[in-house]
């Protein structure tokens, strides 16, 4: 079963910066596709970015230019850097991935565990 582990998440000042980071169990030729979701208190889980395995990456209108995804393919880990952050950022935010175990496995869409970003002063 792959898994998602988050990192990254906490409280910071507005206009400060946070970087979060999935680590996934398995290697990155058996993910497809990963990014970030975030759900605001009250609110419906909404896409913040996301990546192909060919590279390509889109954004969220609301965080382009302030976040930028990455990735690092020797750790399996992917990461969001925040910056310039707003209060209406707050939110837990999940990773997510279309990961298989292994060959011959099917893809399936896998969660992180949700790490909490609160930006306020």
């Amino acid at each position: 079963q792959v898994q998602l582990v988050e990192s990254g998440g906490g409280l910071v000042q507005p206009g400060g910066s946070l970087r979060l980071s999935c680590a996934a169990s398995v290697g990155m030729f058996n993910i497809r596709a990963m990014g970030w979701y975030r759900q605001p208190p009250g609110k419906q889980r909404e896409l913040v970015a996301n990546a192909r395995s060919s590279g390509s990456t889109n954004y969220a209108d609301s965080v382009k230019g302030r976040f930028t995804f990455s990735r690092d393919n020797a750790k399996n880990t992917w990461y969001l850097q925040m910056s310039s952050l707003k209060p209406e950022d707050t939110a837990v935010y999940y990773c997510n991935a279309e990961a298989r175990e292994g060959f011959g496995y099917m893809y399936l869409e896998v969660w992180g565990q949700g790490t909490l970003v609160t930006v306020s002063s």
